[in-house]
């Protein structure tokens, strides 16, 4: 069972490439959701008062891949695929790429396009650090208050990461753990008395 993905570790720093007066810069963002993806389009657009296009893809998830590709006014499948293509060449997700074009006076033909999208955001890839982390499955535990050594022990022994906890009357730790160890640590909590897991 594959239990990790690869991704980048921070973004990518600003490059350009030229093709006949037109200029590409290239960049590279670690995301996770759609809002950080809206976030850096923004800033960027901000950021590049007068470029015309501002082409990107992205991709979410490791089981459930969720992706898009957007051409932003350039003909059908000229800029969006190409970045979209050296995402799938890079074997990354959680990832957006855009690419920032101002028109230089000179078309370059759907060809060109391609070539020089695809080249861009080639090159901001380059610029990254790939690294490969874990897929994770999150569980609620759930239990009373009298039952907390029994939790922390299985906790630590089995190395869990824990995400967030209430401590009342009734306690609540929200914990993370490899996939391929997910199977065996619901069945440890399953079989201890008088505490919940639950998937979330």
């Amino acid at each position: 069972m594959k239990d990790t993905y690869n991704t980048i570790a921070a973004p990518s720093p600003e490059i350009l490439y030229k093709e006949k007066n037109s200029k590409f810069f290239g960049y590279a963002f670690p995301v996770s959701n759609e809002d950080e993806i809206k976030t850096h389009l923004d800033q960027l657009r901000k950021q590049h008062h007068g470029a015309v296009h501002f082409c990107y893809a992205f991709q979410l998830g490791t089981d459930k891949i969720q992706y898009r590709a957007n051409d932003d006014g350039e003909p059908s499948n000229s800029a969006g695929m190409p970045i979209y293509g050296q995402i799938q060449s890079f074997s990354v997700t959680n990832i957006l790429v855009v690419v920032v074009r101002f028109f230089g006076g000179v078309k370059l033909g759907v060809g060109g396009l391609i070539s020089a999208y695809r080249t861009a955001a080639q090159m901001a890839l380059e610029e990254c650090e790939i690294i490969e982390k874990t897929i994770d499955i999150h569980f609620l535990i759930s239990f009373d208050y009298k039952n907390m050594n029994k939790v922390m022990r299985v906790i630590k022994e089995k190395n869990l990461d824990i995400i967030n906890q209430k401590m009342n009357e009734s306690c609540q730790i929200e914990i993370a753990t490899r996939k391929k160890n997910a199977e065996n640590i619901v069945d440890i909590f399953s079989n201890l008395f008088e505490i919940e897991i639950q998937k979330i």
